[in-house]
């Protein structure tokens, strides 16, 4: 379990194909928690952009993971390359502060960069979304976009707007994306489980 709240930039050293899947080589940039990322070892979860993964190898400030087949499918971690940069975030720990919302580090769907309007230091983005996840979001609800914790703005049939602070654009990936850009979207966990009761008929 995940809150949103990137802990540091990183950024992807290695790729290597291991069909049918693939292992990512990750190193911290200028963690804005290193002593939360510090801790990270072997065997533990980490969000690459909103995608748990298990923590394969630790070595010289360096994480390795292995994505497999679904995870390469349903996200876009397969589309990394040496020199891509990921937002980081360890997983939850009982008793850590909750400071965005329950993410829980599965992928619902993958969108794209419709449109951005930068006003000075602030910004609000557009985004695709397929069709089926429009029924999880509501306006003033709760979204993670590559693993970034964000208040959904409008929610329109086939995309969605947020409204970025300078904190966000300056310290996760967002601030980098251009229009086309691609980014794992997942919908909040409570709006599931609302779904499927209505969808249940109790």
């Amino acid at each position: 379990m995940f809150t949103g709240l990137v802990q540091s930039l990183g950024n992807v050293v290695a790729v290597a194909e291991q069909p049918p899947g693939r292992r990512l080589t990750i190193e911290p940039l200028a963690p804005l928690d290193s002593v939360a990322l510090d801790g990270v070892a072997l065997g533990g979860s980490v969000a690459i952009n909103g995608c748990c993964l298990t923590a394969v190898e630790v070595a010289a400030g360096r994480w390795s993971f292995e994505a497999g087949p679904e995870t390469l499918r349903r996200t876009n971690l397969g589309r990394l390359a040496p020199g891509s940069r990921v937002n980081l975030e360890r997983s939850l720990a009982v008793g850590d502060s909750l400071g965005g919302h329950f993410v829980t580090g599965h992928i619902d769907g993958v969108g794209r960069l419709a449109a951005r309007d930068d006003q000075g230091d602030w910004t609000t983005l557009w985004f695709s979304h397929p069709a089926e996840l429009a029924c999880q979001m509501a306006s003033k609800g709760s979204i993670a976009v590559d693993g970034v914790s964000l208040t959904l703005v409008e929610v329109e049939a086939e995309r969605f707007s947020v409204a970025l602070i300078p904190h966000t654009l300056a310290n996760t990936t967002l601030g980098r994306l251009a229009v086309g850009d691609e980014v794992n979207l997942e919908t909040d966990v409570l709006a599931k489980y609302v779904q499927r009761l209505v969808q249940s008929g109790r």
